[in-house]
């Protein structure tokens, strides 16, 4: 544990790396989008590899804008004196593994009022449902600081806590989805690459079962080629994410506002591709019947409200 410690404070960005960071803050023309009290729920069909066999599953990721108070890193019901607007993303995970199923969940915080680095979150939890148990981390950034702590059913794992700096160009994997859709900002201008310090997705790390810890990723974002998608034949943009000693993750965005993220492919088979996209007020859709927006997101009906035989 001292050893991560140290790591995560000594930790550089590289020659060249170092410039400033910019902000994390709503760009032009956000708040006419976001601003409508509406989230945006989109599915993807999931291809997800677990014990060295590619599953199959699904994706939603629902993004919302919220006020969030510091203080307890939670939505805000108004009247904190410490409250500021955030861009919520909310990644859900659902796939079988032969008689059981997994159910994930990350919750990506990123602050848009330009008091943050972009591409830093100022909260991320990470929570894993299987069978054999569960696990739960969360990690809050504040000042240039990580605080970090993981509860966990297996063993070696149970309880940790750790506070690491933050590298001044550290990216997070788990805020990529909203990053790389220039949702709070434009983190490098279109064909450039760069190395940065790189932490790994949460749900890596508890798959994977490794420690806590940077790394480096080189970043790449590029034009790519028109695609044919549920939204019509749409441009892209293309980012390439090269974590050292990891998967390479390919992210492909609509080129065009409001830049929905089309999908992603990893070089160790994971893949997800859109398959449905709406704005509404989903957590108002709880009614037996809502069920059958799920189709608008191109996810299976789970049949939960059949009648028994």
């Amino acid at each position: 544990m001292i050893a991560l410690a140290l790591l995560g404070c000594t930790l550089q960005a590289a020659p060249g790396d170092a410039r400033p960071a910019p902000p994390s803050q709503a760009p032009a023309g956000f708040w006419e989008h976001w601003g409508d009290g509406r989230a945006e729920v989109a599915g993807y069909r999931l291809t997800q590899p677990r014990y060295g066999e590619l599953r199959q599953g699904e994706a939603v990721l629902v993004t919302v804008t919220e006020d969030f108070t510091l203080a307890s890193r939670v939505k805000s019901d108004g009247g904190h004196p410490d409250q500021v607007p955030v861009l919520k993303l909310n990644h859900v995970r659902d796939f079988q593994t032969g008689i059981y199923d997994y159910n994930a969940m990350t919750s990506a915080f990123l602050v848009l009022d330009g008091s943050q680095v972009l591409g830093q979150p100022t909260k991320l939890s990470v929570s894993v449902q299987e069978w054999c148990g569960h696990a739960y981390e969360q990690l809050t950034v504040t000042d240039g600081w990580l605080d970090w702590t993981s509860h966990s059913y297996f063993d070696g794992e149970a309880d940790q806590d750790l506070r690491v700096e933050v590298p001044v160009t550290g990216l997070f994997a788990d805020a990529l989805p909203l990053v790389v859709r220039g949702l709070a900002g434009e983190l490098q201008p279109l064909g450039t690459t760069r190395s940065v310090p790189y932490l790994p997705a949460g749900l890596d790390r508890r798959f994977r079962h490794s420690p806590f810890g940077w790394q480096r990723a080189t970043v790449t974002r590029a034009a790519g080629e028109p695609v044919d998608s549920v939204l019509g034949r749409v441009a892209t943009e293309v980012w390439t994410v090269a974590e050292q000693g990891g998967p390479t993750t390919t992210w492909t965005v609509q080129g065009e506002p409001p830049r929905t993220l089309l999908g992603w492919s990893r070089t160790d088979g994971e893949q997800a591709v859109l398959t449905g996209v709406v704005r509404t007020a989903y957590w108002q859709q709880h009614r037996e019947g809502d069920e059958a927006l799920r189709r608008e997101l191109g996810l299976a009906d789970n049949g939960w409200s059949q009648s028994a035989p």
